[in-house]
């Protein structure tokens, strides 16, 4: 269950090696995100972990000591009730730090600056999640076996599940309980301090409604206040489009896949074509997830390609419509880089994609389809499945 210590070590190594690419001069990052300490320290205990550019890092812990001490091998875990056990035991920082400033509240900041005595903050989130993207062969290993639990389920057994009459909250419970009976984690880890059971699961247009989270599909939710899990009065019927968008953990790393069924009768031809057409969008942008292949890209070649009335309501529905086509995936279901304007830097082995290519239709719900891909020389290897989505269930 640990993360082995040449894993920790290699993480630490080439977050240096990306800091001292990136920003000369750096002296000290700090870090205390849960998800970024667990990737770090093995661990996901609180505390605060202190890097230094030319030193051994230490993990100050500040609860629990002896929880991190037996899940954790990184070699230096120091105990802290508060930030100024640190001071008094190291000597005067630097005047900057470098912070997850999209992880550290306000009055957490306040508290360290209080004590540790810096002056200035620069971020260094970038620069995490650039070291997170490209994953090892241990993290791959996880990746795929949360890959095998997810198109288990979704491809085998969804289709035994759905029955006239069920609600999508009821059905979400089914699924949430077959999914962790085969190995699911339980949770789903986004950035931003969000997190969910599974994901998105509606009949209809339950899977176009308008939601707040950045994605091309949505759900209708049980009440204003809890936008999730699905709608209590939402019946399954003959005819009905069901869509599933969820991730599945394993040990912390996530897949993401989106399949799609239809219920007691096909839908209309014209959404079947636009559903067919995002597979082959899929398939086309699958074989480019190579070493070197640059993500903006990728993005410019696909929607170049793609004929102007099929992008009215493509990668969502009416006004709400993200501009990617893929997102990078591990410990976070939302990690970098995006198949997407703006992200220039070449693909290396190792990263993983969740590709998503979808499209709203009126009076029917989102059509296509989504699967997680490891960049490889030959081109994205699929983790979870191969089924081109739409499965019949009469």
């Amino acid at each position: 269950m640990k993360v082995p210590l040449a894993e920790l070590t290699d993480r630490l190594n080439r977050f240096r090696a990306r800091m001292d690419k990136t920003q000369s001069g750096w002296e000290m990052a700090a870090i205390s995100g849960k998800i970024p300490l667990y990737y770090f320290t093995g661990t996901m205990q609180d505390g605060l972990l202190l890097i230094p550019q030319d030193g051994d890092a230490i993990f100050w812990v500040r609860q629990s000591y002896e929880r991190a001490a037996d899940e954790s091998l990184f070699p230096d875990l120091r105990r802290m009730r508060s930030y100024r056990d640190i001071a008094a035991e190291m000597s005067a920082f630097p005047p900057t730090i470098y912070l997850e400033t999209e992880q550290v509240p306000v009055a957490q900041l306040q508290r360290m600056q209080k004590h540790l005595r810096f002056r200035d903050v620069k971020a260094v989130d970038d620069q995490v999640g650039a070291v997170r993207a490209v994953k090892s062969r241990y993290e791959l290993s996880l990746m795929e076996q949360a890959g095998k639990i997810h198109r288990h389920v979704l491809e085998d057994l969804v289709p035994g599940m759905l029955t006239e009459g069920i609600d999508e909250v009821m059905f979400s419970c089914d699924l949430y309980s077959i999914m962790v009976k085969e190995g699911h984690q339980g949770i789903v880890r986004f950035g931003g301090f969000n997190e969910m059971l599974l994901g998105q699961i509606g009949f209809g247009t339950s899977s176009i409604s308008p939601i707040c989270v950045d994605t091309p599909g949505g759900v209708s939710g049980m009440h204003p206040s809890v936008p999730q899990m699905g709608c209590r009065t939402r019946l399954l019927q003959k005819g009905d489009l069901v869509v599933v968008d969820i991730g599945c953990g394993y040990n912390g790393y996530q897949t993401d896949k989106t399949l799609s069924y239809m219920f007691g009768r096909p839908v209309p031809d014209t959404a079947i074509e636009s559903h067919l057409r995002c597979v082959e969008i899929q398939d086309t942008m699958a074989p480019m997830l190579k070493p070197g292949a640059v993500p903006s890209e990728i993005y410019r070649t696909i929607m170049k390609g793609l004929e102007p009335e099929f992008l009215t309501n493509f990668m969502g529905f009416g006004n709400k419509r993200v501009k990617f086509l893929g997102h990078g995936i591990g410990l976070w279901i939302d990690e970098t880089p995006v198949i997407a304007e703006g992200f220039d830097e070449p693909l290396e082995e190792g990263m993983v994609f969740a590709l998503e290519p979808k499209k709203g239709i009126p009076d029917v719900g989102l059509v296509g389809i989504e699967n997680t891909f490891a960049v490889t020389p030959q081109g994205g290897r699929s983790l979870t499945g191969e089924s081109k989505g739409l499965i019949e269930i009469y």
